[in-house]
């Protein structure tokens, strides 16, 4: 098994690679537009993980770099799965120095919730405090 390679610099990132997965085949950003993809990526802290120099894995921090954060997109392409991978690419995210101090990282998932809890991910404490405005179909016409 190759080592997975994790990069924070975006002119690596396979962009065409990442917006197919979101559009095609994640279940949280089917039909989302590709100049979508492009502005998500170009706001926020991204991370790639490379195999053999090519693009298995992704994720994104949206983050004022001061209070809050928020892991959005995160991925492995499926026949990378079960190698590690996510986990790796969150213990670098979670050790990346300009995301230390956050007084809030959140994240939202179907069905990764084994892998954050594993790095301290839990239920809101207050959920009563938190609200959002959500639309789950917005990309799908």
């Amino acid at each position: 098994m190759s080592a997975l390679q994790i990069s924070t610099d975006r002119s690596e990132l396979d962009v065409p690679l990442i917006y197919r997965f979101l559009s095609e085949q994640s279940t949280w950003a089917v039909g989302i537009p590709r100049a979508v993809v492009d502005r998500a990526i170009e706001n926020s802290l991204c991370f790639g993980g490379y195999v053999d120099g090519r693009q298995v894995a992704f994720a994104r921090v949206v983050t004022d770099y001061a209070t809050f954060g928020s892991i959005d997109d995160l991925f492995v392409v499926p026949e990378y799965r079960g190698r590690g991978y996510a986990r790796a690419l969150m213990e670098t995210l979670l050790a990346h120095p300009s995301l230390q101090g956050l007084r809030r990282l959140s994240v939202a998932t179907a069905n990764g919730h084994g892998l954050f809890e594993e790095f301290g991910f839990a239920s809101p404490q207050h959920p009563e405090t938190m609200l959002e405005r959500y639309f789950p179909n917005i990309y799908v016409s």
